[in-house]
């Protein structure tokens, strides 16, 4: 079965309903995306822009300011306390992605956004890259490595892990999911790629396209810092070609339902995956609303599996605040 899917992601209007001009004004920002989970994004060599949570929210919003489901500020490493000790651990990740939710939320990571922000830096000129070549990078959610491909960009996300170890092991499930479009509960699978994410897997794909992500999904029991929620219905039959094939929609924190998420659609592969058992394939195809994006496991150089993330990223508009 391929259907092709395709919703609406809305999103919380910012408070007080317009742009904040304070400190903004002439202040230079891009927009892209990667497969449509789309970043406001600012160049800062200097550290000169301190942007609230609420200036966030504002040019995050739809209606009135830019939109986008979150915002990259490309600073230095040097000028942050996370981006310091990742420069002692690699002094290559000359540049940290500042990433905020679209609420002004700081999060650990987003896998769309660093393939966004290395296409990003290297249009402003602040990065060269040909294909082939890797760059390191700084975020919350540690050191990312990143190689540019014919496609676009391939990252090594690192080492995942489950958020409840014990209960996915022997229960192959760690808490329940409703949403509204879901009749019942539904059996979940907790997964950490540097941030939080609840997986659940659906039969079909008009089950799918039912399930209603505008207000959060209630996770039970909930990880500690919140979690992005995936819905996802594995493909009938789910390897081709030796390639395992999912369709997913997710929910992520603090900015509603989004047209992709990269470690989002890493830990739903992980997930589906598991439940799958011995035999499952290392290679994934996993369809979003927004595109496709490609999922490999390898072994790391610690000994731990690491997951690969692999996609498009495409800068759409520059232009300066009013």
């Amino acid at each position: 079965m391929d259907e092709t899917l395709a919703f609406s992601a809305p999103q919380p209007a910012a408070a007080g309903g317009a742009v904040p001009a304070s400190g903004l004004h002439g202040l230079a920002f891009s927009k892209g995306h990667g497969t449509g989970n789309d970043f406001v994004l600012i160049a800062d060599p200097e550290d000169a822009h301190q942007i609230s949570p609420e200036q966030v929210a504002a040019l995050c919003d739809r209606h009135v300011g830019i939109g986008g489901d979150g915002l990259i500020r490309a600073v230095p490493s040097r000028f942050l306390s996370e981006g310091l000790q990742l420069l002692e651990a690699d002094s290559d990740a000359e540049w940290f992605m500042d990433y905020r939710n679209g609420d002004g939320s700081l999060s650990e990571m987003c896998g769309n956004g660093v393939r966004v922000f290395v296409q990003f830096l290297i249009e402003q000129g602040l990065v060269t890259l040909n294909a082939g070549e890797s760059l390191t990078i700084g975020t919350r959610g540690g050191i990312k490595k990143i190689v540019r491909t014919a496609e676009g960009f391939a990252v090594d996300m690192g080492p995942w892990e489950f958020i409840f170890p014990k209960d996915a092991t022997s229960k192959a499930m760690d808490s329940l999911v409703s949403a509204d479009g879901l009749e019942v509960a539904r059996p979940a699978l907790s997964v950490s790629m540097g941030n939080p994410h609840t997986v659940v897997a659906l039969a079909e794909l008009s089950e799918l396209k039912s399930t209603q992500l505008f207000k959060a999904p209630v996770v039970d029991p909930k990880p500690t810092n919140g979690t992005n929620v995936e819905f996802v219905v594995p493909a009938e039959p789910l390897v081709h070609d030796g390639i395992g094939n999912i369709t997913m929609r997710v929910h992520e924190r603090g900015v509603g339902e989004t047209q992709s998420c990269g470690t989002g659609a890493c830990a739903a592969a992980v997930a589906i995956r598991h439940w799958a058992g011995e035999g499952a394939p290392d290679t994934w195809r996993v369809k979003v609303p927004g595109g496709v994006v490609g999922v490999r496991f390898f072994p790391g150089e610690s000994g731990r599996e690491h997951v690969e993330l692999s996609g498009p990223a495409v800068i759409v508009a520059s232009g300066t605040l009013s």
